[in-house]
């Protein structure tokens, strides 16, 4: 079978398509076809060394696929083979077959397409895991979503407005915005040209931000710990700026609101039952047609260095989908 092979570190024109020999269903263990994979922005980090997972060589990119059931082995009863399922597996996926324990996977209801499906598992399940399960979002209230443009952040604003909160979009540009507006924002805040703390202040009437998603850090943090409303909750998501914050925790004090970090990679190891239930939902919200995630583009296996570089150069929006 052909995988993306990542044989040395380095940029995506390192990678390299290969004829490796088909994987074996042993026990315990199930072979699904993928029928499509999704590219993260950490997918462009793992194949340099420098994302916090450090996978041994040779390995593939890609830690989320759809596809269907091939094989199960022994003492495997929750999937038979022709199951629809998609999964997550950190890396590795970027190839015609991959090998999973039943726990990483879930069932694919028929009307969800494969390509949509295999975005879903880290963006999506990441945001609904920090508003579900650690940010206690309820209807009504107000989300601020830094970097609003982004991959989680747009799968932020979709989601905050499924989940009746409103939302404010910010960003560093009008494009970024209008984009942010299309998937569902209520308002936007370009903070290239307008600070953050008093644009958060204004659109609130003063009242502040009950939750924060922000998958950005750098500067901006501290100004949207400042705009939080009383018992505000500051999501911490991740650090695209690069920069890791210090936050004044007087300010923590004072407006008596709390700093909550979401870790979706470990919370699917620790609770694998809640991301089940959270992966349903998603499944299910497509289905009804309230989530449609925007795919930017689908691209052959043969042309995923392409793919990685534009995730780079940040010129996506939108799932980058790969069809070994």
């Amino acid at each position: 079978m052909k995988a993306c092979l990542c044989k040395s570190f380095g940029p995506p024109s390192n990678l390299s398509i290969e004829d490796i020999p088909e994987p074996v269903a042993g026990p315990g263990r199930i072979v699904v076809r993928v029928k499509a994979c999704a590219l993260n922005f950490f997918d462009t980090l793992i194949i340099r060394n420098k994302y916090q997972y450090k996978p041994d060589l040779p390995f593939s990119p890609s830690a989320e696929f759809s596809g269907v059931v091939e094989a199960v082995g022994d003492g495997v009863s929750e999937f038979a083979a022709g199951d629809r399922v998609m999964g997550y597996v950190g890396w590795g996926a970027a190839r015609e077959k991959v090998v999973v324990e039943a726990k990483d996977i879930v069932r694919l209801p028929d009307g969800v397409a494969f390509e949509t499906a295999a975005g879903l598992a880290v963006t999506y399940g990441t945001t609904l895991h920090a508003y579900r399960d650690r940010g206690d979002l309820k209807p009504g209230e107000t989300v601020a979503v830094l970097g609003a443009s982004g991959g989680v952040g747009q799968a932020a604003v979709e989601i905050a407005a499924i989940m009746g909160a409103k939302v404010i979009a910010c960003a560093s540009s009008e494009e970024k915005l209008a984009f942010a507006k299309s998937l569902g924002a209520d308002m936007t805040l370009n903070y290239s040209d307008h600070p953050l703390k008093e644009g958060l202040k204004e659109l609130t009437g003063g009242k502040g931000v009950d939750v924060v998603y922000d998958p950005v850090g750098g500067d901006l943090s501290e100004q949207a710990v400042r705009a939080t409303a009383w018992g505000g909750r500051f999501l911490v998501i991740g650090f695209a700026a690069g920069d890791i914050p210090k936050i004044p925790l007087n300010i923590v004090m004072l407006k008596g609101c709390d700093l909550r970090g979401v870790f979706w990679g470990a919370a699917v190891t620790r609770d694998p039952e809640g991301n089940k239930r959270n992966m349903d939902q998603l499944l299910a919200w497509v289905e009804e047609g309230k989530l449609k995630p925007h795919i930017h583009g689908v691209y052959p296996l043969e042309d995923i260095a392409t793919a990685l570089e534009e995730i780079a150069a940040r010129k996506v929006r939108g799932k980058v989908i790969v069809t070994p």
